[in-house]
This record gives structure tokens, sequence and C-alpha cells, in this order.
């Protein structure tokens, strides 16, 4: 049989659960802040990757933001889009 559980190491895990809550809850409001604004969000772009195309590449950081901004402000192909 295992030795119960001391208080300090409960509170431990109790600790390194709430923070790995509060991290969550803090990559869901940068999420929705970027939402928002209109900006791009890489860490989605990835869940929506891995979600709808498992094993096909993905974009780097640094392509995706080019292809965002791109997409955004016309990328030079043709001039301006409104959408």
């Amino acid at each position: 049989m295992s030795a119960p559980a001391t208080p300090d190491q409960d509170g431990g895990a109790q600790a390194a659960d709430a923070f790995t809550s509060l991290a969550a809850r803090w990559r869901s409001a940068c999420s929705a802040c970027r939402q928002v604004f209109g900006m791009p969000d890489y860490e989605r772009y990835l869940a929506h990757a891995a979600a709808t195309h498992p094993g096909e590449p993905v974009l780097s950081r640094e392509d995706y933001f080019k292809r965002a901004i791109d997409r955004r402000y016309g990328g030079g192909s043709g001039g301006m889009r409104c959408c």
C-alpha cells in the first residue's frame, strides 16, 4: 500500500492544476483578443491543421504570418482586395 499523501504533496498537485487552468484561460483570452482585432492566430491554425489535415505539413510561424499579411493587404498580386 502506498502512503497517504501529505498536505504538501496534495497542495503541490492542486497548485499545478490551478496553474495549468490559468495558463489555458490566458491562451483562450489571447486567442479571443486576436479574433476581435482581426489578428492571425497561429496556435488556432495549428489546432485546425491537426484536426482536419492530419499528417500534412504545416506552415512555419513566419510563413503563416506572411501569408496572413498577404491575404489581408493584397500581397502585391493585382492590388488591394476588400475580402
